[in-house]
């Protein structure tokens, strides 16, 4: 154990372990099947990446996104680790180059695309050399039950017979039990050490708001987090190139990111926000963007997620780091239609059921006033029952309101209507509008009409997608999106029951969390990025690779003045002190005023 411990602080410039990865790579070491579900920025690629260095032969890495092999490929290297990748992105003439690294025994580390580990003969090539460690990286990709299932990942569950005697290790970071006992099954994991990390990202802060105009919504959020790097998730390719174009010409550096995109045009995008070079990417949800970037300080979703699964997933990609950063969620009882036109049209029964159950705890985490993270935890099975005092139920950003009266009102128009109408309409009644529908069903004459007229439309929608989250009201989907009553939603027309809905507080300040920053020089960290940044362009790197935010602001806080207190810096190992640690120390000193 001495020996990996003095890898961690050489290697990758830690002093310490985080939680679960020593027992991990102990047990690894000891020739251990490991299974293990750690959140995003638990340190997972230290679990591999580190053993890697004690084993004989050779570490396969098995992840799905190609865009992020790279990335993980360069900091190994910066690590002074030999590693490689074998994935659809690579040339011939790359193939054969890492053949030839293979052949000369210089690779210690080699990520594999799931798609190439099946290519028939793949793995029998492969026995010419010694595999040790095989790591499987979003492992819940193998499982059916998980929220992003691949049928690439059904191969893998033949690593076993081809390489009998090898460990194997499957990470994840969204594993429920089901899918969990499924990873273990699916890739005959032998007597595996088990761990289950809490899905806890203590450095996130949830905030869950109605829609009311997305790209303004979005845009007023992003003016708060100048100079900061987000991530924002649309449902469609359309609604990605809206947003992008209206931040762009509303002087938001933004771009693009989906499927239909020329690969050149996205791996540029990729490219040039991982330079830091934009401050902003507009992605689909529906097509997985591989990041592996540390430094994303919030993630907007314009839309409902898929899953909880997928939301967890999308929202951990900030804060990797272990920085405070923030998740905004937008939502409107538009999306539920949305996403059921998209789920109609699975042919396959059970993936239908799925995408169902999926989207039903998806849209209760949106609407059920409870906080976020107990929902979250709760859904992977881990029990929270504190105030987290970093989501927006928690923090008092919302109050709670009595409705009934103004539920009342909407609900008696829905029944005086028959049912048959969707949310515009039922909000005209409402408020009393006089136009050509209202007067063609005569609904002038309702004793609902009207009633509504001293609050806005923005009132009657939000009082409306309260009962739709709380599924007193539902919208049917085979006529038109119609509005219709739950028996739970008579309980209240009739006053047997109140209905209390959660209104956000118009003075609050969003911007004032309960986070508490580390204390360090805001001065001196913006001169040390710029180091950083010069040197990333000349090594034709991402910043963050060179150094993330976390450690240039332990050294803004700290300020070493001499090699050996820089050495005691997280995240700065022996390799990168001597390739470009001392021109951070020289800008400290600078700073400090030596000569």
């Amino acid at each position: 154990m001495k020996k990996i411990e003095t890898t961690l602080k050489k290697t990758f410039g830690f002093k310490k372990f985080r939680p679960h990865q020593k027992d991990i790579i102990s047990e690894l070491l000891q020739g251990r099947d490991v299974f293990a579900s750690l959140p995003t920025g638990g340190g997972k690629s230290i679990c591999y990446q580190l053993p890697a260095l004690h084993f004989e032969g050779i570490t396969i890495v098995l992840s799905p996104l190609v865009a992020l092999m790279k990335d993980q490929v360069d900091g190994a290297n910066e690590s002074g680790i030999g590693a490689y990748c074998l994935n659809s992105s690579l040339s011939a003439k790359e193939t054969a180059g890492v053949y030839q690294a293979l052949e000369r025994g210089e690779v210690s580390l080699l990520y594999i695309s799931p798609e190439r580990f099946a290519i028939d003969g793949f793995m029998e090539n492969l026995k010419r050399f010694k595999v040790s460690f095989v790591a499987v990286d979003e492992a819940h990709c193998v499982s059916e039950w998980g929220h992003d299932f691949r049928p690439d990942y059904l191969s893998l569950s033949r690593i076993r017979e081809h390489f009998p005697d090898v460990v194997i290790a499957a990470f994840t970071a969204t594993a429920t039990l089901k899918v969990q006992e499924d990873i273990i099954g699916l890739l005959k994991l032998n007597n595996p050490y088990t761990v289950r990390a809490s899905f806890n990202r203590k450095e996130l802060y949830y905030r869950i708001v109605p829609k009311n105009g997305a790209n303004k919504q979005i845009y007023d959020f992003i003016c708060k987090h100048k100079k900061q790097q987000g991530i924002i998730y649309r449902l469609s390719r359309a609604d990605v190139e809206k947003t992008a174009a209206y931040l762009s010409e509303k002087g938001i550096k933004a771009l693009p990111y989906h499927a239909g995109l020329a690969t050149k045009i996205r791996e540029k995008n990729q490219d040039l926000f991982n330079r830091d070079e934009v401050a902003v990417v507009v992605a689909t949800i529906a097509f997985g963007m591989g990041i592996d970037k540390s430094n994303i300080r919030y993630v907007i979703h314009g839309d409902l997620p898929k899953s909880i699964e997928g939301y967890y997933q999308e929202t951990g990609r900030a804060g990797r780091d272990g920085l405070n950063s923030e998740c905004l969620l937008l939502y409107g009882a538009g999306d539920i239609s949305r996403m059921h036109y998209f789920i109609d049209k699975i042919s396959d029964e059970k993936e239908k059921m799925r995408a169902n159950r999926n989207l039903n705890n998806m849209a209760s985490l949106a609407s059920v006033n409870v906080c976020r993270r107990k929902q979250i935890l709760e859904y992977f099975n881990e029990s929270y029952d504190e105030n987290c005092g970093a989501c927006d139920i928690c923090n008092g950003e919302a109050e709670q309101v009595d409705g009934t009266v103004d539920a009342q009102k909407i609900l008696s128009a829905i029944m005086r209507s028959n049912q048959v109408f969707g949310i515009t309409h039922i909000i005209d009644i409402v408020r009393g509008a006089d136009n050509e529908k209202i007067r063609k069903f005569s609904h002038q004459e309702l004793k609902t009409w009207g009633v509504g007229k001293d609050k806005s439309k923005n009132w009657w929608r939000s009082i409306i997608n309260e009962l739709l989250g709380q599924k007193f009201i539902y919208q049917d989907r085979d006529n038109y999106n119609s509005l219709k009553l739950n028996n739970s939603g008579a309980e209240i027309l009739y006053g047997r029951v109140p209905f209390i809905v959660l209104m956000k507080k118009e003075t609050r300040q969003e911007e004032k969390l309960s986070f508490r920053e580390v204390d360090y020089n805001e001065t001196l960290f913006a001169r040390l990025k710029d180091v950083r940044k010069d040197i990333a362009k000349v090594k034709g790197l991402p910043p963050y690779i060179v150094f993330n935010d976390k450690t240039l602001k332990e050294m803004s806080s700290l300020k070493p003045d001499d090699e050996a207190a820089m050495l005691r810096v997280s995240g700065v190992g022996s390799r990168k002190m001597e390739q470009y640690g001392f021109l951070f120390l020289k800008e400290i000193r600078i700073f400090l005023g030596y000569k």
